[in-house]
């Protein structure tokens, strides 16, 4: 007997006449949050069979540039610990972090 559960998580877009997102909000009931606004949404998908990542990028007409910035970075520093928790590749986590520095550098971030 298996002891499986499962959980949702859903993605709420409203498009304008041009079919640009207009207002983003997701929900994931396990975790407390209904309906939560957001200006950006970042999905990858790992498609085992074709060994490729599918990816769903949006973001609503309304979302600031310098928020984008922030969004970018923190989405890569995310990504850097993700790899070292999925990898224990401490050298190459070791060299994206060093990239993360470099991008809100660059951005002046920091």
């Amino acid at each position: 007997m298996s002891n499986n559960t499962t959980s949702e998580i859903k993605f709420h877009i409203e498009l304008d006449e041009n079919k640009v997102p207009d207002k983003l909000s997701w929900t994931a009931r396990d975790g407390g949050i209904v309906n939560e606004e957001a200006k950006a949404i970042m999905l990858s998908i790992w498609n085992s069979k074709n060994k490729e990542t599918l990816r769903i990028d949006l973001w609503t007409k309304d979302m600031p540039v310098d928020e984008m910035k922030i969004f970018f970075h923190q989405t890569l520093v995310a990504m850097a610990d993700t790899y070292d928790k999925a990898t224990q590749d401490d050298k190459m986590s070791a060299t994206m972090r060093d990239f993360c520095d470099y991008f809100a550098e660059k951005l002046e971030l920091k």
